[in-house]
């Protein structure tokens, strides 16, 4: 597998050659393998480029490959034709976005004049991820990680404060001079009045029960072992009295887990948009808990299986210290302190402005910054 890899290599930085002899372009290109649809951030950016000028190019490359390399052979040729897509599209343009890791852009050997910007999907980072997660049980292996050249080309990375600098620069294994403190463009949402009632419109109006009882919101970490988290869920459901609160499950798209009916799974509305209508959420490993804390809800962690998650995965924070809620594997006695203890907002605010920068304009700062990124690059030189 390893040489095959590697002799693809070979052939797909020599066909890029000649993508390469072609001349660059007023162009910005966001690549994502998040989603087969452009994200609601890339449309963000995107509208505010398009607001400022008529002159620049804005081209978007979604195309998930859930299972990466070990994908079902259909799925990787599929994905093998977009590549060639996202190689003429990324040796013509002056600025490459990405939310996610990129083959074409680690493999390949770019053109002097592109920056490469990282912003990475998650806000903030509680997981070990990339080169930490290193020949952990759900990460990569070290030879296949190498062969992939995984996360290799950034210029830039942005982060969503100063303190997550040092782990996104080992996760992505790059010089920590080329992380920047920017918080993604979903910030602005959260604060965003206009946008908050338009997503309790849109949630009351599917499921308007829940405007009658407080919303407690579980959104837990994926895990391979359906039938420990099944287990833990039904434990936590026994803890509920649905007279006065609704619960919502947002589980993983691959879960299997079933749940009744009293549960709502609100499988077509994001997490992030069940947070305008949450009064609590529970998670355990999830970075929803950022922008839950950006937007003032009581947080609760529950943690039934840590000892095995950090042995497959790993934390990237001390979890136990930073947290600002009940940490435990008890669902009754995170459910008494719902119902039952004053939470301490004071220490929720000072966890939200630690782990993301203040800010009432996120997307415009990322707009900048990827003009000022166009305007420092030019020419057609490539190594």
């Amino acid at each position: 597998m390893i040489l095959v890899i590697k002799c693809a290599r070979i052939v797909l930085n020599f066909i890029y050659l000649f993508f390469k002899l072609l001349p660059t372009k007023n162009k910005i290109t966001m690549i994502s393998r998040q989603s087969n649809k452009p994200s609601q951030e890339f449309e963000m950016i995107r509208d505010k480029i398009v607001s400022f000028t008529s002159e620049v190019e804005v081209v978007m490359l979604c195309h998930t490959l859930d299972g990466g390399i070990k994908s079902k052979t259909v799925d990787r040729i599929r994905y093998g034709f977009h590549m060639f897509k996202q190689m003429y599209h990324i040796a013509t343009s002056k600025v490459v976005i990405l939310d996610s890791y990129c083959i074409a852009i680690s493999i390949l050997k770019h053109k002097k004049n592109v920056s490469i910007i990282q912003m990475w999907h998650s806000m903030g980072s509680m997981k070990k991820f990339g080169y930490t997660a290193i020949d952990t049980e759900e990460g990569s292996k070290k030879e296949l990680a190498e062969a992939m050249r995984m996360h290799k080309n950034y210029d830039y990375v942005f982060a969503s404060s100063e303190v997550y600098k040092d782990h996104l620069a080992k996760g992505f294994g790059c010089d920590i001079k080329k992380i920047i403190t920017m918080p993604l463009p979903r910030v602005d949402l959260l604060k965003d009045v206009d946008y908050t009632d338009k997503v309790k419109n849109k949630v009351y109006n599917k499921y308007p029960k829940i405007k009658d009882k407080a919303v407690i919101l579980y959104c837990p970490t994926f895990r391979k072992d359906e039938r420990k988290f099944g287990n833990a869920v039904q434990k936590l459901i026994e803890e509920i009295d649905f007279e006065r609160y609704q619960l919502v499950v947002k589980k993983h798209p691959l879960s299997k887990v079933e749940l009744p009916n009293t549960v709502i799974q609100a499988e077509e509305i994001s997490s992030f948009d069940m947070l305008f209508v949450a009064d609590y959420v529970i998670s355990d490993y999830s970075c929803i808990v950022y922008e839950a804390a950006v937007r003032d809800i009581p947080l609760y962690f529950y943690n039934y299986d840590m000892e095995e998650y950090i042995k497959n995965r790993g934390l990237a924070i001390d979890y136990m210290k930073e947290l600002p809620g009940i940490i435990s594997s008890d669902p009754a006695r995170i459910i008494y302190s719902i119902e039952n203890e004053p939470y301490d907002m004071e220490r929720l605010r000072r966890f939200s402005e630690k782990y993301i920068v203040p800010t009432d304009n996120a997307t415009s700062n990322i707009t900048d910054f990827i003009f000022q990124c166009m305007d420092n690059k030019g020419g057609n030189n490539y190594e």
